[in-house]
């Protein structure tokens, strides 16, 4: 089965001025073309396309995305580069979410601060 770009922009979840610009930085060497230049999409084209939003979602930037799919294209001589790519995406995103923890503690403490202050009437309520 084949997509069109509209297709998979909905499927995935991106839009198509994003897919185009994907295109354009080089990110998608393996997608096929009508005479017309219209890109076809195949399912193995999806498989892609979800890891490059995952890498893209990471804050990973486009060139070393880029990087990451001329690697795949090069073969098996690349998988511990691969393999590294990701594990160093990891500890990205193990930092990132040890952050957002901390955040979403700094918020719970002050919704409860306000929910008591709300149902004293007051905010002197914690000065006490």
């Amino acid at each position: 089965m084949t997509y069109t770009i509209k297709q998979v922009a909905d499927k995935i979840g991106v839009s198509v001025p994003t897919l185009r610009y994907y295109d354009k930085e080089g990110l998608f060497p393996f997608i096929e073309r009508k005479k017309n230049g219209t890109r076809i999409f195949k399912e193995s084209d999806l498989r892609s396309l979800e890891i490059i939003s995952c890498m893209k979602a990471s804050g990973m930037p486009i060139k070393d995305i880029k990087r990451y799919m001329d690697m795949c294209l090069e073969g098996d001589s690349t998988l511990e580069e691969r393999l590294d790519i990701f594990l160093k995406r990891k500890e990205v995103i193990k930092e990132q979410m040890e952050e957002l923890n901390k955040t979403m503690s700094v918020i719970e403490h002050k919704i409860k601060y306000y929910e008591k202050a709300i149902k004293a009437g007051t905010e002197d309520i914690h000065k006490i």
